[in-house]
């Protein structure tokens, strides 16, 4: 008889695992239940909603050598968060095996054998945390029964602690290794049957002090990512794309190209119409036995284009485009509460105001680079990638093989934020490939074509208005969002926001409001639209955390009183009668939106960054809160701006309400990365179009925070947990939001000069 609400557990093999390891001993695994992988008319929720669902116990995620080393798989992509240290760190607590015993290697891309890869949203440890469990409290329980067979004692009187298993009664004890080979033949214990530690028997979960696993080899040069990977007779490549997107080749003369020193061919690419999905852009691909020689017979060639349809994306027409569209009443509404319109009409005093942000691009700190080679009709990538289950299909689709026919090697990555969750660069690599005949030929893109051709954050225009009664109290709320949506990247005619896109802080506002109207007008997109870290959440916190400050300051109320006034009384509300339907994919009733926690937030920061102190001319303080990825984050930033209106941070302080803690310090190390990120897009950061492409084509046109310009401290305040059984919310994207808003709100302070449009530098020159 199996738990329903447990995956079921497959009766794989060892002797074939135990060969796929190289490993003698246990190796453990668990394969997906049938429910799951079944239509369900039932909606599902988290891990369970995801493609491919998740895998947990024994044969997949553990093994243990005879040496007693223990080996954890870990199957989500690490990019600098930390998951592959935090999740093999809950498999090792949960197992009692002894940290500097256990070795973490990482999966490749195969959703049916690990469940779900794809490493964005915030999900990992929130979709992973109990499975990983799970599987560490399998394997203790098998090492415990494998003992309690080779002594012929009951189970209950053995107990496994640190890397071995004792027996009470005689103090007998067996370490890991001497147990790896009987515990292969006892039987898993279903899911319903698994005995977990308590809190307080944890040696690392909720510790502050976890190292990275690879934190050495990282820091030393010895670890692989994209671009690191080299194979014998592996040749080089890298692509003239087209200039816009839809542009498509019309000619080209390589003759020049032919002439330079390691050239070895050129060919194209075949460019795919729009909706761009996944698919590469095509071009023209010089390939040679080294990257520079690659590059630099890239420079030599003579191409025509043939203009697409977007050479006319100007984005600074476009910007009055979608700022018009704003300001016009009407558009889909996403929520309508009330009688708003009149209420505004009638209130005792309004206010209203305008707010833009630019494209963005993911710009990580290691461009996207693939390689590929093609044996026995086989193709094998080695890549840094988010979502490798993703390179296996796109791939599979373009050399028209079976997905079994592709693997995808998953390597460190230097930065991530969204881009490397699109695959078409893998494409590209395998299409090479396939046109040499098979060789190993690595992809490389430079920073201007990362910079040129990414799958953009899109710009935004953002439109509020609100009323209020005799004492100052908000009587009605109006918010237009207009921006091209991420649906344009798949489907072609896409021009109003999803409601994933929505539900990222425009609909499930959780405001005290009576009347509330939001609406959402056309926006055609004319690039490429991609998710960016924490996506629309950075827009919409921008707006309606600058707004709120304005309202506040209009009012002549302190903004922390205001904001704490807006929000209301404590209560738990059903994201769905917010017209939230999405919710980050988690269930309501698990995730409801919780008033009492977004105050805490707010309440913790402004008392650790002393809320209202006293500061010199020309120094301010600005707050902000917002909820996303099911977490609630507050900031607090300190500014001074000079004479020359030179904006420095001298502090910024963040509270953060993610549920229980697995991993502390890497939580602070992603919150201390996002408010860097987030002064990046704040202060500099901007993407602009003109003729359909991209101005900026390196780091000297699309600035990014320099070690000079970054806060220079940083306190991240953890809300504690009550217990590991509350659910946990997502770290890595939460932490953007509130950033920009909060920077600008404390620029007003300072100067009294209000910033409604990002990138702030240049507006306060004097």
């Amino acid at each position: 008889m199996t738990d329903n609400n447990a995956p079921q557990i497959a009766n794989i093999s060892r002797r074939s695992i135990l060969k796929g390891f190289a490993l003698s001993g246990l190796v453990l695994a668990v394969g997906m239940p049938a429910q799951l992988l079944a239509a369900d008319e039932k909606q599902k929720y988290g891990r369970d909603g995801m493609p491919n669902g998740w895998v947990d116990d024994p044969l997949v995620f553990v093994s243990i050598a005879e040496d007693g080393t223990v080996t954890i798989v870990a199957h989500r992509s690490e990019m600098g968060q930390g998951v592959r240290t935090s999740l093999p760190m809950v498999v090792a607590d949960e197992m009692e095996a002894d940290w500097q015993r256990v070795k973490v290697i990482q999966a490749d891309g195969n959703e049916k054998r690990y469940g779900n890869q794809n490493t964005d949203g915030s999900r990992s440890m929130r979709h992973f945390f109990m499975p990983m469990r799970n599987v560490g409290a399998a394997a203790r329980m098998m090492l415990e029964a494998a003992a309690a067979a080779m002594w012929a004692v009951p189970v209950s009187e053995v107990k496994a602690k640190n890397h071995q298993v004792a027996h009470a009664k005689t103090g007998k004890t067996l370490g890991f290794g001497e147990l790896a080979q009987k515990a292969a033949e006892m039987a898993v214990p279903e899911n319903q049957n698994l005995i977990y530690k308590s809190a307080d028997e944890f040696n690392y979960i909720g510790k502050k002090d976890n190292k990275l696993v690879d934190g050495f080899d990282i820091a030393t040069g010895q670890t692989t990512y994209g671009m690191y990977v080299r194979l014998d007779d592996m040749v080089y490549a890298v692509i003239a794309h087209p200039p816009a997107y839809g542009d498509t080749l019309k000619s080209y003369d390589d003759t020049e190209t032919l002439k330079v020193p390691g050239v070895i061919k050129v060919l194209t690419l075949p460019s795919s119409p729009p909706p761009a999905v996944f698919n590469p852009l095509g071009g023209v691909v010089v390939v040679a036995s080294n990257t520079w020689a690659a590059i630099q017979g890239r420079k030599k060639l003579s191409v025509e284009w043939n203009a697409g349809p977007n050479r006319e994306y100007d984005s600074a027409k476009f910007r009055e485009t979608l700022q018009a569209s704003s300001k016009q009443k009407g558009g889909k509404v996403i929520r309508s509460k009330g009688e708003t319109y009149n209420e505004l009409a009638n209130a005792s005093s309004t206010i209203s105001a305008d707010y833009y942000i630019p494209h963005l691009a993911q710009a990580p700190m290691e461009p996207p680079a693939a390689t590929a080679r093609i044996v026995d009709n086989v193709c094998e990538i080695w890549t840094a990638t988010q979502n490798p289950q993703a390179g296996v299909d796109t791939v599979a689709k373009w050399l028209e093989v079976k997905p079994e026919q592709v693997k995808v090697n998953v390597t460190l990555l230097g930065g991530g934020f969204g881009r490397k969750s699109k695959p078409d660069y893998l494409v590209e690599a395998a299409l090479i490939s396939k046109a040499l005949g098979g060789q190993a030929v690595k992809t490389v893109w430079t920073r201007e074509d990362d910079i040129q051709h990414s799958y953009f954050h899109t710009v935004s225009a953002e439109h509020l208005e609100a009323g209020f009664d005799e004492s100052g109290n908000a009587t009605a709320w109006l918010h237009r969002t207009v921006a091209p949506t991420i649906a344009s990247t798949f489907a072609k005619d896409a021009k109003n926001e999803m409601p994933m896109e929505l539900s990222m802080g425009v609909v499930n506002i959780p405001f005290d409001v009576k009347n509330i109207q939001i609406e959402n007008p056309e926006a055609a997109a004319h690039t490429r639209i991609g998710w960016y870290r924490s996506v629309s959440n950075i827009p919409h916190a921008f707006a309606i955390q600058s707004f709120i400050a304005e309202m506040a300051h209009q009012q002549k109320k302190d903004h922390k009183d205001f904001l704490l006034s807006l929000i209301g009384p404590d209560r738990e509300i059903d994201p769905a009668s917010l017209k939230d339907d999405w919710n980050y994919g988690e269930s309501p009733e698990v995730y409801p939106l919780n008033t009492a926690r977004m105050k805490g937030v707010i309440n913790m920061v402004t008392e650790k960054a002393d809320w209202g102190k006293t500061l010199p001319k020309g120094s301010g303080q600005g707050l902000a809160v917002h909820y996303s990825f099911v977490t609630y984050v507050a900031t607090v930033v300190e500014v001074v701006v000079n004479d020359d209106g030179e904006v420095s941070i001298p502090r910024i302080d963040v509270a953060v309400d993610c549920g229980p803690q697995v991993n502390p310090e890497r939580i602070r190390s992603q919150i201390e990365g996002a408010c860097v990120m987030g002064a990046s897009l704040a202060m500099t950061s901007e993407i602009t179009f003109k003729d359909g492409v991209t101005v900026q084509d390196n780091f000297d046109g699309y600035q990014v925070t320099r070690m000079d310009a970054a806060p220079k401290e940083i306190h991240v305040h953890l809300v504690p947990a009550k217990d590991f059984n509350q659910p946990l919310g997502g770290v890595g994207e939460p932490g953007m939001p509130p950033v920009a808003p909060a920077i600008c709100n404390a620029i007003f302070n300072a100067t009294g000069k209000r910033i409604r449009e990002l990138p702030i530098r240049y507006q306060l020159e004097s």
